[in-house]
């Protein structure tokens, strides 16, 4: 249908806009303004802090669009940016996007993007209230920005971690990066096919992350957004403090492990290195992680004690079946790191929603 659909420079911004209005919707709860004004006019809810975050996806960097559809790309911007909400316990509540497009690209194209963008917010209330369009000769460009809430009695941040407290993690760790494998070799079938769609299109913890939050069984929470050696070393910088990860408890699925093996990668650094899983690191005395693993069962959510926080000078390791200790090192995603060995440019993989 691309080849039939206007072209962004025939229909000009004014009614491509008109169109991202009506695929868009209304603007929601509390918002009293949204698309079509010079700025959305939102009211928070009494009690409530303000949560903001935004992340930018950019084509050759984060994704390839013969690898991604449109309407993925939208489910997996404001997935990305839902994750970071989670992350601190909040109520995600309103999107704002811009958008950097080439002036030959399909208005279909568009129009598809923003029903991923409306599907996957629809899921959690998540309205696009505004945004911003501009012209580029290349590359697309997508940035979004998330507003959320919460009580100031619930902020769970990387910070507040104590030595003796476990480390817990929701899901599954690795599916992610064994679906980028897939998708590098161009085969996805069966099994592997939903590998590739966990990384295209991840799935936020947001209740999730409310759950925990309003618990009050969590020390200190982050999303796993650029691999758990990564974010790991986040939580521990903030909280400061060192930890020790036990390699026998992560959660790897037999499909990671099957991936991994037949292309001769030790599961492992999928699990530890992969990243774009989305699922939460949490930080819980002893007596508050047991009780949270039986809370998020309950919920139907799988979780499990996969480490341990420990004193800042004993640094960060990672505990082999064997009984080996080694430093595990904070490897990951890094936007600014010289990798030229996949295709896209300037990343290590086609696409990756970092939370710095």
């Amino acid at each position: 249908m691309e080849g039939q659909s206007p072209r962004v420079r025939d229909i000009g911004e004014f009614k491509l806009i008109d169109r991202i209005a009506r695929i868009a919707g209304p603007p929601g709860r509390g918002a009293l303004i949204g698309i079509g004004d010079d700025t959305a006019l939102l009211e928070p809810s009494e009690g409530r802090l303000l949560l903001a975050t935004c992340d930018v996806q950019v084509e050759g960097v984060h994704f390839l669009r013969e690898v991604i559809s449109p309407r993925q790309l939208g489910r997996r911007a404001l997935a990305i940016n839902l994750s970071d909400i989670a992350s601190m316990g909040g109520i995600p509540r309103w999107a704002i996007l811009s958008l950097v497009l080439p002036p030959d690209l399909p208005v279909s194209w568009v129009e598809e993007f923003y029903t991923g963008l409306r599907e996957e917010g629809e899921q959690f209330e998540v309205p696009v209230v505004g945004g911003n369009l501009s012209r580029s000769p290349g590359p697309l460009v997508v940035d979004l920005t998330l507003l959320g809430e919460v009580e100031p009695e619930l902020v769970v941040e990387r910070r507040g971690a104590s030595p003796g407290d476990l480390l817990i993690v929701t899901g599954e760790l690795g599916l992610a990066g064994a679906g980028l494998l897939v998708l590098q070799d161009r085969r996805p079938s069966g099994d592997e096919g939903e590998l590739v769609q966990a990384f295209l299109t991840p799935r936020p913890r947001v209740q999730e992350g409310r759950l925990i939050a309003t618990s009050r069984l969590a020390r200190a929470m982050i999303d796993l957004s650029d691999g758990l050696a990564s974010d790991l070393h986040r939580l521990c910088q903030a909280s400061g403090v060192g930890a020790r990860i036990e390699a026998v408890r992560l959660p790897l699925p037999e499909a990671v492990r099957q991936t991994a093996q037949e292309r001769g990668i030790d599961p492992l650094e999928l699990a530890l290195f992969g990243g774009e899983d989305y699922e939460l690191l949490v930080a819980a005395s002893p007596e508050a992680a047991s009780s949270l693993v039986r809370l998020l069962a309950d919920a139907g959510v799988p979780a499990r004690v996969v480490g341990e926080v420990r004193p800042q000078n004993e640094g960060i390791s990672l505990v082999f079946p064997d009984g080996t200790v080694r430093p595990l090192p904070p490897a990951g995603w890094d936007h600014f790191a010289a990798r030229e060995d996949i295709p896209g440019g300037g990343g290590r993989r086609w696409q990756t929603g970092s939370s710095a």
